[in-house]
């Protein structure tokens, strides 16, 4: 690994900036699926429900593709740099879990 490689397979110390907008990604998630649970607590209306459930997903896989994108430019790049050809594997693995 390069000597200022902040990625492992353990731990990754992220930017300000990275981290900050992966977090409020994730208090948005949260809120809504505390929105999810107060429509159901409410009994809600299904299709009501199913409509914030599809945004929440959405969500979600925007919080992915956003997360994937800085491991690919950061970790994987840094990896692929110093030689280390099974980050490509463990690419490959993550992609295919991830198009399940």
């Amino acid at each position: 690994m390069e000597p200022n490689c902040q990625c492992s397979h353990k731990t990754k110390e992220r930017a300000a900036e990275e981290y900050k907008s992966l977090i409020h990604r994730l208090n948005r998630i949260e809120g809504q699926v505390r929105g999810i649970k107060g429509m159901v607590e409410q009994n809600a209306y299904c299709v009501d429900i199913l409509v914030q459930v599809s945004a929440v997903n959405a969500a979600l896989g925007a919080f992915s593709k956003e997360l994937l994108a800085e491991h690919i430019r950061s970790c994987v790049a840094e990896d692929i740099r110093a030689g280390k050809d099974e980050t490509i594997d463990e690419l490959v693995q993550l992609l295919q879990k991830l198009m399940k």
